[in-house]
């Protein structure tokens, strides 16, 4: 029962203000800053331990996202990607860039963050 007013019912952010909401700590733009720059520090050290790395501008079927890039990992024979802001892009200039990123696996965000989870529990990468 609980009864309680759920305000998220009737709660409307304007889309242009959405990444300034905040859950008292952390506003969304502040924590997908923290995760474009936990990937990409995250690929540069995968890269050093011979997995293969990339980044680019255009989808596996010439596509793209303006304003962004793709960056990813293949672990396993799975990917792990992520779409990171091209204001970011110099700090990927020691990875592999791409014409075109490789031929998406179908992975869901579920999967990325099984594939994640794995990945901290392996012994030995």
């Amino acid at each position: 029962m609980g009864g309680g007013l759920n305000l998220m019912d009737n709660l409307i952010i304007p889309m242009e203000n959405v990444g300034k909401v905040s859950d008292g700590y952390h506003t969304f733009d502040e924590l997908y800053e923290h995760r474009h720059l936990l990937f990409i520090n995250l690929l540069k050290m995968m890269k050093e331990l011979g997995y293969e790395t990339f980044y680019s501008y255009y989808h596996s079927d010439g596509s793209c996202y303006t304003g962004w890039f793709i960056a990813g990992v293949t672990i396993n024979g799975k990917q792990i990607t992520y779409h990171i802001p091209e204001r970011l892009a110099y700090l990927c200039e020691d990875l592999p860039v791409l014409d075109k990123a490789p031929k998406f696996d179908g992975h869901t965000s579920d999967d990325v963050l099984e594939r994640l989870r794995q990945l901290a529990l392996e012994k030995k990468l």
